[in-house]
């Protein structure tokens, strides 16, 4: 997957995980973007260690899922991270 490619997929991605979240999360579409970025590298990360997937097709489920799932865990961890600023 090139480069272009895994940008799109880590918005995409980013924004698919904001919407399955519950809530009211911040940030605008350069944060989905930053926080859908580093959700993908996440998920390709633990899918290759856990499960030994390949993930260079774009159009894979797997991919996708893999990128949805590590973008969900990125914005719970920011969530709690930003959370936690705007209560003291």
């Amino acid at each position: 997957m090139g480069f272009f490619g895994f940008l799109l997929l880590g918005l995409l991605a980013g924004a698919i995980a904001k919407l399955i979240l519950p809530g009211k999360q911040g940030g605008g579409w350069l944060i989905t973007l930053v926080l859908g970025v580093v959700g993908a590298l996440l998920g390709g990360f633990l899918g290759s260690v856990l499960f030994n997937a390949p993930l260079q097709d774009f159009f894979s489920i797997q991919t996708w899922l893999l990128a949805i799932g590590g973008s969900i865990i990125v914005l719970l961890i920011y969530g709690l991270i930003v959370g936690r600023r705007a209560a003291r």
